[in-house]
């Protein structure tokens, strides 16, 4: 409840409770998500606006193992109750898989220790195509010289490639938790452009959360966004009359 309150009161109105699943401790399972309803009875509005906060379910699995996607392909009623599926691969082997096979919504990136392996064009070309963002964390580069470094130097490696088709995330601890503005700020250290920075804290957000929905419908989503009027049609709605008046 500390997290959420947090969340809201520095600009955010869509969270994500994460389930993490390590295949390397033993008796991992996937659970049925719990009910945000269950958890928070009355959810906060958002700063600015009159709309209450969404609370999302998610699921993170730390493959270390081919043999762990397997559950991934595996139809399994559980998974597909959750609002976004993400994967955090360990080698370039499952990088490769999660980015060319996987059915997943996000391929999180390692940012607290060098990678043992660089990021090739052709699955990360892949991953774009089908819709997949790359997760950075960023709470490491603001609480430890060393992992800033190698955060800075992971992000920077990757956006190389990914065309900034990025999100940000943080943990669970609302001292480390910081607003969409300083976030973006982080973003341009990361390599990104300010357009780009922004996107990750906003649009790509909302793109994850949409190919999340068309994973679970399998069909599709549809939303509409409100086209502006242009200059010249604006000029011919008014009347000739009008019109010679103004340019005369």
């Amino acid at each position: 409840q500390n997290i959420l309150t947090v969340c809201f009161s520095v600009g955010y109105s869509a969270v994500a409770l994460n389930h993490v699943i390590d295949f390397k401790e033993k008796k991992q399972e996937i659970i049925k998500p719990v009910s945000p309803s269950e958890l928070f009875p009355s959810l906060p509005i958002v700063q600015g606006t009159s709309k209450r906060i969404k609370v999302l379910t998610r699921l993170t699995l730390v493959v270390s193992d081919p043999s762990h996607c397997n559950l991934l392909r595996s139809t399994s009623a559980n998974i597909r109750l959750y609002d976004i599926i993400a994967v955090f691969p360990k080698t370039e082997k499952l990088f490769h898989i999660a980015c060319t096979t996987l059915d997943v919504d996000l391929v999180c990136i390692n940012v607290t220790e060098k990678l043992p392996f660089y990021f090739r064009r052709p699955p990360v070309n892949m991953a774009i195509d089908r819709g997949i963002y790359f997760e950075l964390l960023y709470t490491p580069a603001i609480k430890d010289s060393t992992m800033r470094r190698y955060t800075i130097s992971n992000a920077i490696s990757l956006m190389q490639i990914c065309k900034g088709k990025v999100s940000f995330q943080s943990e669970n601890r609302a001292l480390e938790l910081r607003g969409p503005y300083d976030v973006a700020n982080l973003g341009l250290l990361f390599g990104l452009s300010e357009s780009e920075a922004k996107a990750a804290v906003s649009t790509n957000c909302r793109a994850t959360m949409l190919h999340g929905e068309t994973r679970k419908t399998a069909c599709g989503v549809v939303y509409t966004v409100k086209k502006p009027r242009k200059v010249e049609e604006e000029e011919t709605t008014v009347p000739a009359c009008k019109k010679a008046k103004t340019q005369a």
